[in-house]
């Protein structure tokens, strides 16, 4: 082998072996960086999971999930905590998703649903805990003109609103403590109001926070009306008088005349995680930060429901569940029935 082919050969060598050390080097350096980037992202997932909780709301369409949009809002700003408003079926069926469904710590509820689940549900009492009185959500029985009474409701038709909506649980609990029979329909309110002007239905019954701007912004001919309900003994457990005025519904009620009505309690309850658990912390930080924000939840560019919210109110039927406070500060006794 002749001096220039070997060296040559020993050039390919040297070349092949430096670049081999680059290629080594590069992936060390390559694998340090892919552990940092996975670091980091470690690092920012658990931070990001640690202040999780997920809050039942309602449907977009609905006061409630605007209110959990609001709480997220304040309760988001410190950066401990996380909220997740979620679009459910409404405070009705939010109590299904507050015993059972994952990812869900709180959620609005109508506080008359409790009464149902209080029966089917063991330990209730022990499971939700009680923390804020929101808004009430006021029981609007709105009927065609020929409707003067309820005695002229009497089997005819009635649409509750789809299943699952507050509407579809109260308004036949209440029908059945007014001892009206009618023929109940469960169709969404816009279908029925539409059927409703074709004389094909004689009422429509809803239950939400007033003004409803199906009411507000329809165009309804003269007679069209809003029955009255008396609050009395039969509705003092669990609802709250209330009543419908022209400031409410200016083109369905005169001037000078209020109708009287009731209204359902509308509540934020918890889950109630096991003492001591990383869940029961999460939710015990989001109730104190709520506490602290409930003043600038008051201010303009928040629903102005809130300024009506009292810490300190109290909601019929509510007795039997725990307090926030007394939640937040009990000592660990080993009692509690809630999920690890």
């Amino acid at each position: 082998m002749t001096f220039v082919t070997r060296l040559a050969a020993l050039l390919i060598v040297s070349i092949a072996l430096c670049g081999s050390s680059i290629a080594q080097s590069r992936r060390t350096q390559n694998d340090s960086q892919s552990r940092s980037v996975i670091l980091a992202e470690r690092q920012i997932r658990d931070r990001l999971n640690a202040g999780t909780v997920g809050l039942a709301g309602g449907l977009l369409e609905g006061a409630p999930i605007h209110f959990a949009t609001d709480i997220a809002r304040v309760v988001n700003d410190g950066g401990v905590i996380h909220v997740f408003p979620i679009v459910t079926r409404g405070p009705t069926e939010n109590v299904n998703d507050l015993l059972y469904l994952k990812g869900v710590d709180a959620a609005i509820i109508n506080s008359d649903s409790l009464e149902e689940y209080k029966s089917q549900v063991p330990q209730i009492q022990q499971r939700i805990t009680y923390v804020l009185s929101l808004f009430p959500s006021e029981l609007h029985i709105f009927v065609r003109p020929e409707i003067r009474s309820f005695s002229d409701l009497a089997g005819k038709k009635v649409n509750f609103n789809t299943q699952g909506t507050a509407a579809a649980y109260s308004g036949p609990l209440i029908f059945s403590r007014l001892g009206l029979d009618v023929e109940k329909m469960f169709i969404p309110h816009p279908v029925a109001l539409e059927q409703m002007k074709r004389g094909e239905i004689a009422g429509v019954v809803f239950v939400t926070s007033k003004p409803v701007d199906a009411f507000v912004k329809g165009k309804w001919e003269e007679g069209f009306k809003f029955l009255p309900v008396e609050y009395g003994s039969k509705f003092e457990d669990y609802y709250l008088p209330s009543y419908l005025d022209p400031t409410d519904y200016p083109n369905l009620v005169a001037k000078g005349e209020r109708i009287a009505t009731i209204a359902v309690p509308t509540i934020l309850a918890a889950f109630n995680w096991r003492l001591g658990s990383d869940r029961y912390r999460r939710v015990a930080r989001f109730v104190d930060e709520l506490y602290s924000g409930v003043d600038k939840l008051k201010t303009p560019g928040f629903d102005p429901k809130w300024k009506d919210v009292n810490l300190s109110t109290k909601v019929p039927g509510l007795e039997r569940f725990q307090a926030a406070q007394e939640w937040l500060d009990r000592a660990g006794s080993g009692k509690q029935s809630g999920r690890p």
